[in-house]
């Protein structure tokens, strides 16, 4: 068994959620993709997949195997770029488009990338809902919670964290929240992403609750949100990246620590794995590097 083969395979139908679309990725047929998953569970002697008529589902092993898998594929990969001096150095644009709170912590580490390959420039544009990839040339695309487009590729790269967050000033006078079906007595300050404004979602760690709100506030901006929160405007759910100094310092409360919002995927879109440059290979590399940094990202479970 070619076991880094395999585990490609393995890693293409964990991201797709589907063999016959992994098969299409990695131009082999859903048959020969079916075997060398089968092939690397018997070789691990784990189950890695549940498989039903309609669905598959990674299991608890699956799970803790990506990591793993994508560490083994990606060392492969970068032994044989750098077999060649001539590809060890990525150069040319990438056009990176992120959400605003993501885009932050991304600038914050772009340094190191572009010291690193001194032929290469990003552009990142910042971005709340889904760009046209190939219309707008752009290369990568960083999108939160479930990809629909099955034309794309779909990479996840890490998990959101967010806080119910609120100023002490608006809390001066209010009673803390302390489930979801408190928050309809308080003002909110909505960040919209894809013209979702009117609804939060919460985890009590087992089951996910749904509230609906009228925020007399929206933005399709995280920055902003952020800001009007700083200044008591109410309630928001907002990315660790943006509040976690301000919880810190007490310029932001923790708002319903038990019921903490519900945490998405983070997922890394592109239009083909096939023939990748290297320099967008290399801005996809640097991305799940910084996100696995970030121990709130880089887990699918937060203690």
């Amino acid at each position: 068994m070619d076991i880094v083969s395999a585990l490609r395979a393995f890693l293409r139908v964990a991201e797709t959620g589907s063999f016959s679309a992994a098969a299409i990725d990695l131009g082999l047929t859903q048959p020969a993709v079916s075997r060398q998953v089968s092939a690397l569970e018997g070789h691990l002697n784990t189950r890695l997949l549940h498989r039903s008529t309609n669905a598959l589902a990674l299991t608890v092993e699956g799970e803790q195997m990506i990591t793993m898998a994508m560490r083994v594929v990606e060392a492969v990969d970068a032994l044989n770029e750098a077999s060649c001096f001539e590809s060890a150095m990525a150069s040319g644009r990438v056009r990176l488009s992120l959400p605003a709170p993501l885009g932050l912590y991304v600038s914050d580490r772009l340094a190191g990338l572009l010291e690193r390959n001194p032929g290469l420039s990003v552009e990142l544009v910042f971005r709340e809902e889904p760009s046209d990839l190939i219309g707008e040339g752009i290369d990568l695309e960083v999108r939160l919670g479930p990809v629909s487009d099955c034309s794309l590729m779909c990479r996840r790269i890490g998990w959101t964290t967010a806080f119910l967050v609120a100023a002490p000033r608006y809390l001066e006078e209010r009673s803390m929240p302390k489930t979801p079906q408190d928050i309809s007595a308080h003002e909110c300050v909505c960040y919209s992403r894809a013209g979702d404004g009117r609804s939060w979602s919460f985890s009590d760690g087992s089951d996910e609750v749904a509230v609906r709100i009228a925020p007399r506030l929206i933005a399709n901006n995280a920055v902003a949100v952020h800001r009007a929160v700083l200044m008591g405007s109410g309630l928001a759910v907002l990315s660790h990246i943006l509040v976690a100094p301000d919880i810190e310092a007490g310029r932001l409360v923790n708002v319903m620590p038990d019921f903490p919002p519900a945490r998405l995927p983070i997922n890394v879109v592109y239009p083909s794995r096939r023939n990748m440059p290297l320099r967008v290979r290399a801005t996809l590399d640097f991305l799940v590097e910084a996100v696995r940094e970030d121990p709130l990202m880089a887990s699918s479970l937060v203690s």
